[in-house]
């Protein structure tokens, strides 16, 4: 705060007609009219005190925590479009039109980096590290330099300046990723992500589908699998490799022999600077779904992207600066840093690159729960944290957030020390997070944590908590760029008309579709542009929406009752012990059972707490064990309001997580349900084989 905010701060709350004395008065008793302060006999010692007084209130009012100020009236967050209720748009809009930009100058990603750029200049934007040592930066200057000379590369390859020039690109995040993606913007090419997860096959359908005939790769390994397709006959257009790392003799002549010429990333980036074509509009990010089958290509348009981004901007416009950076990041010239690619660094890359905003989903948030209740094994410390924890709530509960209060230095520090000691605003989304858990760290990290939802199709966000708002349980208020509408779902009971249905999203982030695929863009997109997610939501009477439930993977019990099984995973994974499970039904069944992974870092000490010793394998074949987890999992279920045939009966614990790795998890961390039913078909037997429950 600036020191003339400061004085006007202490000024009082009185009218601009009355004099500050007057002000002062009005905090007095009563007085005879005759009284002025002159007429007051005060020993020298009196004055000192009254003057210690006075300068200790002055220094409170100036550094007394002060809540954030909501955008809007956070019992009206949304409004209902032409007086349909179960239709609805942001408050912060002054009527139906939806918003499509925020800066006149930033309509595409292109716009954006350059933007930031003129704001930056030479100040960094990508970081990196090396194992021991600090981040290294590249400046905004270097990467739209290295953008527009790889670009050109490109060019003289033989890609097309067009938005139908697919440019695959296949490596961890790093900053090189970055500067592929910029170099196609540059020159209104689109990219396409690749993943080995996927497997070899939908790598096929992947490189077929978009014609790919030019990818660029991180590491050797990478580029050996793709020969490996190219060898195999199944793909007939790569024609093309470039590699960030230094690559092997062999690995240049294999691709030689199967006609694929394979270059490293500085000698693309040589020759003649072509100056930049970027697209106004129809340019498109390709992202891939690996969602039923064979992976999906949505189309998403930069507007889509613009106005997403926008959409955040205008929610935190009201907010200080330092707010806004991290959320638009290269539009405002911030500077992003990268991890070194070893997951086991994760933490050491944290703390040394001290974020300030810190993107996360809810499952490292749920480890990060679990990990600081695990370590608080006496039961003083446990009353102390839940105490400390209750004091932030109060406070955030009147839209305080801060981390310098009593609490912070005594308790908390460390915990925010783990994160780097900076973080300033967490962003959660992909999947729903307990209130349980999202309260206790908005106490503990004593930052902003916004809540967001949405998917691919809608580019990223429909939804998206207000600044002022700590509330949890629900995931916001629909963003600026998009209407948000509930409808009927009669075979869960489900009906607009009481606030709930499926969730449907209508406006400017909203994909074009699938590339090819007509028949996929009709089942998501109907006639009128409205985007079918397949999630349940309901209206909450101010205007925020909460997900209740899912219309996809939905089945029937043999007495008839529908089961949605994520929504009751999603309840199960706030069990402390629990990391991950997977419920099962069948339609033969009356009930359900499921399969429970353990969480590694607190079940050993939890089950030390119920009296039963063993290393982590050995508890998982504990009969007893089994039993107090079902315990504990039964007790949150009935507290989450789960019918009791929504609740599991019987259960198997598996000491390996789930993992995109073996195959039970997509690149996107959702359960591939079926691979988990065959995976597990032999315990489910075995469970289903016991006397009906």
């Amino acid at each position: 705060m600036q020191f003339p905010e400061w004085l006007r701060s202490l000024r009082f709350s009185g009218g601009d007609s009355k004099s500050e004395m007057d002000n002062l008065k009005t905090l007095l008793p009563s007085l005879p009219s005759s009284f002025s302060l002159s007429s007051l006999s005060l020993s020298p010692s009196s004055i000192i005190g009254l003057g210690a007084l006075a300068s200790l209130t002055t220094y409170w009012l100036v550094t007394r925590p002060r809540p954030i100020q909501p955008p809007c009236d956070l019992q009206a967050q949304s409004i209902s479009v032409q007086g349909d209720q179960s239709c609805r748009r942001s408050a912060l809009l002054k009527d139906d039109n939806l918003l499509e930009f925020y800066y006149e100058d930033a309509k595409t990603v292109y716009d954006m980096f350059q933007r930031g750029l003129r704001i930056a200049g030479n100040g960094p934007c990508l970081g990196f590290r090396k194992p021991g040592e600090p981040y290294q930066w590249i400046s905004y200057t270097e990467v739209a330099e290295r953008a527009q000379v790889l670009g050109s590369g490109l060019l003289a390859k033989g890609c097309k300046p067009n938005p139908q020039q697919y440019v695959g690109i296949f490596a961890q995040n790093r900053p090189e990723w970055v500067i592929t993606e910029m170099a196609c913007y540059t020159f209104s090419m689109a990219l396409v992500p690749l993943y080995d997860t996927l497997g070899l096959e939908a790598m096929v359908h992947i490189l077929n589908l978009a014609e790919i005939s030019m990818v660029i790769c991180d590491k050797e390994d990478k580029a050996e699998s793709l020969l490996k397709i190219k060898e195999k006959g199944v793909t007939t257009t790569l024609s093309c490799l470039v590699l960030f790392n230094p690559f092997s003799a062999a690995l240049l002549e294999r691709g030689r022999k199967c006609g694929v010429e394979i270059l490293q990333l500085s000698q693309i980036m040589v020759g003649s600077n072509i100056n930049a074509t970027p697209m106004t509009q129809i340019f498109f990010f390709f992202r891939l779904l690996p969602i039923r089958g064979k992976p999906k290509g949505a189309m998403i348009t930069h507007g889509n992207i613009a106005s997403n981004t926008s959409s955040v901007i205008k929610i935190l416009e009201v907010s200080s600066e330092s707010f806004v950076l991290p959320v638009s990041m290269f539009c405002h010239g911030a500077r992003v840093g990268f991890y070194q690619g070893d997951i086991s660094l994760l933490m050491d890359d944290i703390k040394t690159l001290k974020p300030t905003f810190f993107p996360v989903v809810p499952r490292l948030l749920n480890r990060i729960y679990d990990k600081i209740l695990g370590s608080v094994t006496s039961p003083l410390r446990r009353v102390i944290l839940h105490y400390a924890v209750r004091r932030k709530q109060a406070e955030l509960s009147s839209g305080v957030v801060r981390n310098n209060s009593l609490w912070d230095r005594l308790i908390f520090n460390k915990i925010q020390a783990s994160l780097g000691g900076n973080l300033r605003f967490i962003l959660t989304a992909s999947a729903p997070i307990s209130p349980t858990v999202l309260s206790f760290l908005r106490a503990t990290l004593g930052c902003l944590i916004f809540e967001g939802y949405g998917q691919t199709e809608c580019t990223a966000g429909c939804t998206f908590s207000m600044p002022g708002d700590w509330s949890a349980g629900h995931v916001g208020a629909p963003l600026p760029c998009a209407m948000v509408k509930l409808t009927d779902i009669p075979d869960m009971n489900y009906y607009a008309k009481n606030g709930e249905g499926e969730i449907c999203i209508r406006g400017h982030s909203v994909f074009r579709g699938y590339l090819k695929d007509e028949e996929r863009t009709g089942e998501a997109l109907d006639a009128d542009g409205w985007l079918h997610t397949g999630d349940v939501g309901q209206w909450l009477p101010n205007g925020t929406l909460r997900i209740v439930d899912r219309k996809k993977h939905i089945f029937k019990l043999s007495q008839g009752e529908y089961i949605a099984p994520e929504k009751i995973e999603n309840v199960y994974t706030r069990c402390v012990p629990v990391l991950q499970v997977f419920v099962h039904g069948d339609s033969l069944q009356s009930y359900l059972i499921g399969v429970v992974v353990p969480d590694p870092e607190v079940f050993v000490n939890w089950a030390k707490e119920r009296g039963v010793v063993g290393s982590y394998e050995e508890l998982c074949q504990n009969p007893d064990v089994k039993k107090a987890v079902l315990e504990d999992m039964t007790a949150v279920a009935k507290e989450a309001g789960l019918k009791s045939f929504e609740q599991v009966k019987d259960l198997y614990l598996h000491p390996e997580m789930f993992s995109v790795s073996n195959g039970l998890l997509t690149p996107t961390l959702k359960s591939k349900r079926v691979d988990l039913r065959r995976v597990f078909s032999e315990q489910i037997a075995q469970m289903y084989s016991k006397s009906s429950i």
